[in-house]
């Protein structure tokens, strides 16, 4: 299964440049090591190792949700070549023994691929820095943990999700209160919620306490390890697939898609009735929400949990829903393969602007709606009208720069370290300016309001030039490569 995950994505980008990917981790890494005092000078090293121990549980959750695509692997097919998941119908072994597969293949494949290059990274700082070793493997003990805590939480909820929606949401709904609790009350802590992070503050740099931190890892293990068994216990022997017939949809999507014309409108509906065909719209809302739920929690920790003097505001916030929520355009290129356009007169540059308008209709309602309610949360609904703007920009140009840069396949592109590195370097660069503006809007809004206005007009006109550019770049490749 290793040998499957790596070749998926080296068909695409190269088995060269999806090999350098950990080179970059481990670069942005030691820069990270050798500016960390600088950067404690603001955000306190107790703060940095919370928000990191957040993200490793957040990304956990995100790689772990493979569950949900139990019935696409067995329906989809690459070509002649199908998933190692599905051979228990040819071959002698199980479902779980599959799945179990599928799991310790993501762990050690996103461990090897992200945490370790990370970690060398902080190493190799320590000749110029004088960190300690033993500090830096127990961060590293300490964020796999919390990693793997993500990951069988998400194993298990995505198992679930194949065996009864009821239970899911259930499951779903129980740790979306625990989250939402401790935001409103205080309680639970979060080092209950996520015991590593109780671990990392008993042990160096932060604290001396050998009981805590025992006590602490081996309840996130026996957690992890009773999740990853019940999700192996509740795998369905055989995962059934069903057709399902629908009325003619696709005359009345033609009739509601407003401001389409031509062979657009029709691709346009045709997006929308696959998306509801497929029933991944609900798929698709879970992983747009959850990040901002996630981001709405870490803009309400800062100023209310940290109380981190940075000057954090709704327009802050809504440069951040517009960078996040290009994650829903990946969702529209794993729906089902794109071959079959290849027996219609569809071109591919046509085929990724007709997904980015689709995009833009599924995201920018929920991303103003988060928006709206951050503001009214923070008293700062003056500033709503700006920070609209700023989230509608920033999805337009970050939907533009993804399409532009990976086109219909945009999971395994961003693989590639080739394109990483420009869609780092130019999503990177608005949203640092957006941030720095943001935060002096209080002190000086004149020339904060005129930057900002500057940065979204040069973010409009370069989203103008990636659209049209996406014509000369992807005309020469088929739905095939």
């Amino acid at each position: 299964m290793l040998k499957e995950e790596f070749r998926s994505h080296a068909t695409y980008s190269g088995k060269e440049r999806f090999l350098t990917f950990p080179v970059f981790v481990f670069f942005l890494a030691t820069i990270v090591g050798l500016t960390l005092e600088k950067i404690s000078e603001t955000v306190s090293l107790e703060e940095l190792a919370t928000f990191a121990h957040l993200s490793a549980f957040i990304y956990g959750i995100s790689v772990g949700a493979f569950g949900l695509m139990g019935r696409q692997y067995l329906e989809r097919r690459y070509g002649r070549n199908n998933y190692l998941v599905t051979l228990p119908y040819l071959l002698p072994f199980s479902f779980r023994t599959a799945f179990l597969g599928i799991f310790l293949r993501d762990a050690l494949f996103y461990v090897v691929l992200l945490l370790v290059p990370a970690t060398c990274g902080l190493v190799a700082a320590i000749p110029v820095m004088g960190y300690s070793m033993v500090s830096i493997l127990l961060f590293f003990v300490a964020v796999l943990v919390t990693f793997m805590m993500g990951l069988s939480l998400s194993f298990l909820a995505s198992v679930l999700f194949i065996r009864s929606r009821a239970l899911f949401l259930a499951i779903t709904g129980a740790v979306a209160a625990v989250f939402l609790t401790h935001l409103v009350t205080g309680v639970p802590s979060l080092h209950t919620i996520i015991p590593p992070l109780e671990f990392q503050m008993s042990v160096r740099p932060f604290g001396d306490d050998t009981y805590a931190a025992l006590t602490s890892i081996a309840l996130a293990v026996v957690a992890t390890v009773v999740m990853t068994c019940a999700a192996c216990a509740a795998v369905s022997v055989r995962i059934e697939t069903s057709s399902q017939m629908h009325r003619v949809l696709l005359p009345s999507y033609v009739s509601r898609v407003p401001l389409v014309k031509g062979m657009n409108l029709v691709l346009v509906a045709k997006e929308l009735v696959d998306l509801r065909r497929s029933g991944t719209v609900a798929k698709m809302f879970f992983s747009l929400v959850l990040p901002l739920l996630f981001l709405s929690f870490a803009a309400w920790f800062i100023n209310n949990g940290l109380a981190i003097p940075v000057g954090f505001n709704t327009v802050f916030y809504a440069a951040m829903v517009g960078f996040v929520g290009i994650l829903m355009y990946n969702w529209l290129n794993n729906i089902d393969l794109s071959e079959y356009y290849s027996l219609i007169p569809v071109t591919v540059p046509q085929l990724i602007r007709v997904r980015v308008i689709v995009f833009l209709a599924l995201t920018l309602g929920i991303s103003a709606f988060f928006v709206i309610g951050i503001s009214i949360i923070n008293g700062d609904t003056e500033l709503l009208w700006l920070a609209l703007i700023v989230m509608f920009v920033t999805s337009l140009y970050m939907a533009a720069l993804t399409a532009y840069l990976t086109g219909l396949k945009t999971n395994t592109f961003l693989f590639d370290t080739s394109v990483l590195a420009k869609f780092s370097v130019m999503s990177f660069l608005p949203d640092v300016c957006l941030t720095i503006l943001s935060f002096s809007i209080q002190s000086d809004w004149i020339t904060a309001l005129t930057g900002i206005l500057i940065v979204l007009f040069s973010m409009l006109l370069t989203t103008l030039i990636l659209y049209r550019g996406i014509e000369t770049k992807w005309s020469r490749f088929s739905f095939a490569t």
